[in-house]
């Protein structure tokens, strides 16, 4: 592996990506002195003094890092990504109470409410939309409370929601599937929604049991089926996380096809490079690797050293030995099929 990458990461000005690099790509361990240095100064990160000055006394962020939005619910949710994401969990403070705030909220069934503040006027028909729960449960897995007991439920609750074919719906009004938009399609299911699935899949990847099971393996299959190369969107995701984008939606939340996402789902779940799909992405992916081992994030060239970091970080957990497998059969994706001419 090309590591001319290691010094430009390591001047990265953000703490909280030092440290993320000695820990997971150089492999350093828990007493070493550097870690634990940066460990130290990661509190003064601009990343996180902006979340800790901007959480309520009553756990939750206002809106935090939304576009249009200001539901309470969202922006917790995306707080504690961001937060677990820089390596902080349930000991921190600012964590248990965003995650405890969440809980507040949370329903008897496992699920939480489908309410105007995820996106007002476009949530009042449905009954159900998987990502009423996958946000938050998103949120909570990411910053180490996957297993708690109340975070089991609602994993509970959107498996009971998923459909035969193993993707998750738009959502269901009056008992009828939602309408799923071309760019949202997945090839091979009628009615399976690629911005639910995501999520969903999302929160599974963060569970250290359920991301290995048969559940998280046949979404990914799903995902993997959408075989397009969108470069513009290479560490879209990695990019909002650390506010670079902006935070917009609820069915149009994952709209962008962010292979650096896909590459980081399949290392968490374990999809090999024995399947053509994975190592034909991988290929592409190394093909954008600059002369000295950065990718750059179009958009927002800032976020640069975050994406490499995500993208080294996925490939090194990529391999061939495991027992993953696929259903799906290689097919060009079309996000809107052709009506055939009258005339």
């Amino acid at each position: 592996m090309n590591s001319l990458w290691i010094p430009l990461l390591l001047a990265a000005p953000s703490p909280s990506l030092r440290w993320l690099v000695l820990r997971d790509l150089l492999r350093r361990p828990e007493d070493d002195p550097e870690l634990l240095e940066l460990e130290s100064l990661r509190l003064s990160d601009p990343l996180v003094i902006g979340l800790l000055e901007a959480q309520t006394a009553e756990g939750f962020w206002p809106g935090f890092g939304l576009s249009g939005n200001k539901g309470t619910l969202q922006g917790t949710s995306q707080a504690l990504v961001r937060l677990g994401t820089l390596g902080f969990g349930p000991d921190f403070p600012a964590v248990r109470r965003g995650a405890e705030f969440l809980f507040r909220q949370q329903k008897k069934d496992g699920s939480w409410p489908l309410s105007s503040d995820l996106e007002r006027g476009r949530t009042s028909n449905y009954d159900m939309i998987p990502l009423q729960t996958a946000m938050p449960l998103r949120g909570l897995a990411t910053a180490g409370y996957a297993t708690d007991p109340r975070a089991e439920r609602a994993f509970e609750w959107l498996l009971a929601q998923r459909l035969d074919d193993g993707a998750w719906p738009t959502g269901t009004a009056s008992g009828t599937y939602g309408r799923v938009a071309g760019y949202r399609r997945l090839p091979h299911s009628r009615w399976g929604c690629r911005s639910n699935s995501t999520g969903v899949l999302l929160c599974l990847a963060n569970h250290p049991q359920r991301r290995f099971g048969p559940d998280a393996q046949r979404v990914l299959d799903h995902l993997l089926s959408r075989e397009t190369r969108d470069r513009h969107a290479l560490g879209f995701e990695v990019a909002r996380i650390i506010g670079a984008e902006k935070t917009r939606g609820l069915f149009t939340y994952f709209a962008q096809f962010d292979i650096a996402l896909v590459l980081e789902l399949c290392s968490c779940i374990g999809a090999s490079l024995s399947d053509d799909r994975v190592a034909s992405l991988v290929t592409y992916v190394q093909s954008l690797q600059g002369p000295y081992g950065m990718w750059q994030y179009v958009s927002h060239p800032q976020a640069s050293r975050w994406l490499t970091f995500n993208l080294l970080r996925s490939l090194s957990r990529i391999d061939e030995g495991n027992d993953w497998f696929s259903l799906e059969p290689r097919t060009p994706f079309q996000p809107y099929l052709r009506r055939a001419l009258r005339h």
